[in-house]
């Protein structure tokens, strides 16, 4: 991967942004994209829109969310020990014992997520997995005046935990879901950067994926595209205890995922096969059989319906502190969003 996009990739990465509170990454994604976007700006809901070309036909609208999975303050005992909900879809089995920041207006605040130690509990406390009323964060602080210096009601909060290179291109971190989608979609408009468009091209850092794909909802309808392309993260199929019969087969290391199915339009996923096949981009296939979690969704319902394409980037541990990629697949995934782009115009006809 180039050392400039790299270095944007792990700056994005590095800040926080549970759902809600998006506005550290979406202002990286803004200044990076401003180097290559004819106009960037920014929406009342936190929705961040890069165009190029922005008055041609057909609208072109790429989306990857900006949003990671998180946790919000929502009560301090007498101890200052802080009791939180989750953003986002957690795996409560996971969260005790791992190191967290607290990001309060006046500053970071580091802290470490507790439970009953293994020793104190009955037999049976051992085989059920934590409530999230039975899990806190400690502050090293002795009550909850004390707490209050520091920290506030409402403060969002994420593991932490950043960007860590492994062997060859592999790497982990926080919330590669989705800012690696993020990344995709403002690092294809780099690569588009003067070429002889036919469309517009409309990248988009939405917000709030993870509790309801609502920041897809409302850019979808502001830009109004005709073809619109989602970027997410999809599971690697190739580790242990997955079924591949159950869920497909996704290598990590083997090129974005083009999906095919009910939220795809047929054209967009011939479109994007050829484009990935003339300029020699690898590239998997995944079947979808319904409507999916993903602002895919929300933006093929949108207003009269649009005809809409959904990639995914290889990912392992999903919704965990520490989801593992290929950065392959990732700049691969900025290039077919690139290469697609430069086959469409007014003679494209999505209608099916």
């Amino acid at each position: 991967m180039r050392k400039k996009s790299l270095e944007f990739l792990k700056n994005l990465i590095s800040v926080p942004s549970p759902s809600g509170y998006e506005t550290p990454a979406a202002k990286v994604w803004r200044e990076y994209g401003s180097k290559f976007a004819d106009k960037i700006e920014s929406d009342y809901h936190g929705n961040t829109i890069a165009c190029l070309n922005a008055d041609a036909n057909p609208r072109i609208m790429f989306a990857g969310h900006c949003d990671e999975l998180g946790f919000i303050v929502k009560y301090i005992d007498d101890r200052g020990f802080i009791y939180f909900d989750p953003i986002g879809g957690h795996d409560l089995g996971i969260i005790s014992g791992r190191r967290v920041i607290i990001h309060n207006t006046r500053g970071p605040v580091a802290g470490v997520t507790g439970k009953k130690a293994i020793h104190l509990m009955t037999p049976e406390e051992r085989k059920k997995v934590p409530e999230i009323q039975n899990l806190w964060i400690d502050i090293g602080v002795s009550s909850r005046k004390e707490a209050l210096q520091h920290i506030s009601i409402g403060d969002p909060v994420v593991y932490d935990l950043a960007f860590k290179a492994m062997t060859g291109d592999i790497a982990c971190s926080r919330a590669f879901d989705d800012k690696v989608g993020a990344f995709a979609v403002i690092e294809a408009m780099r690569l588009l950067k003067g070429d002889k468009l036919r469309a517009s091209v409309f990248s988009v850092a939405t917000v709030q994926e993870e509790i309801g794909l609502r920041g897809a909802t409302t850019s979808a309808y502001a830009v109004d595209p005709d073809v619109g392309i989602a970027v997410d993260v999809c599971h690697a199929t190739d580790h242990p205890e997955v079924s591949k019969v159950k869920v497909g087969e996704v290598l990590l290391g083997k090129g974005p995922v083009i999906h095919r199915g009910a939220n795809a339009n047929r054209k967009v996923v011939d479109l994007l096969k050829k484009a990935a096949k003339e300029e020699n981009i690898p590239f998997q296939m995944k079947a979808i059989a319904r409507g999916t979690g993903t602002d895919a969704n929300a933006i093929q319902l949108t207003r009269k319906g649009v005809a809409t394409g959904l990639i995914g980037i290889p990912l392992r541990y999903m919704h965990t502190p520490s989801e593992v990629v290929s950065l392959a697949d990732v700049e691969n995934t900025a290039k077919l969003l690139a290469a697609f782009a430069r086959r469409v115009s007014s003679k494209v006809d999505f209608r099916q």
